[in-house]
């Protein structure tokens, strides 16, 4: 007997691929009845990118305004990415958005970042968009491949398809 899928993770990196494999995570939510959790990770900047911030921009009121900003306007993305990728579904999948139990952004290493929710969240699948390379990439982007080399439970990599 196959395992039920009662709730899902999409993670998206906010690309046009992403927006491609949101719509696998929809149909089989739609399919199953699972809750979806969508997640944006915000990468957590290097130890060289913050040094080179705090060489830069002394004052520390700033640097931490600067530091918390990054996640506010991730999250401002993710925000009016879901609005416009929910307006544009046909009017019948719009109701699908009622399975989605949480948007969210954190910040950290993607790869990390995108299993420790998925373990957090009691997740059975974990949904995500390959990296957009073009036609002849045949390698799935690191994040992607860091992902399936660790998760605990079926993960789904759509490849993304620019319409033609």
């Amino acid at each position: 007997m196959t395992p039920a899928i009662s709730s899902m993770l999409f993670a998206t990196d906010l690309s046009h691929g992403a927006t491609h494999a949101q719509r696998y995570a929809i149909e089989m939510a739609k399919a199953t009845g699972a809750k979806i959790h969508i997640l944006h990770v915000c990468e957590e900047l290097t130890s060289d990118a913050k040094d080179t911030l705090l060489l830069y921009v002394q004052d520390e009121e700033m640097q931490r305004d600067l530091l918390s900003r990054r996640v506010e306007l991730a999250r401002k993305a993710l925000n009016q990415t879901q609005d416009a990728f929910w307006s544009d579904l046909p009017a019948e999948d719009r109701a699908l958005r009622g399975q989605v139990s949480s948007v969210e952004v954190v910040e950290g290493f993607a790869a990390d970042a995108v299993l420790r929710q998925a373990k957090d969240r009691g997740c059975d699948m974990i949904v995500l968009g390959a990296h957009e390379k073009g036609r002849d990439y045949t390698f799935l982007g690191t994040v992607a491949r860091r992902i399936l080399r660790r998760a605990q439970v079926p993960t789904l990599v759509v490849p993304f398809r620019s319409e033609q």
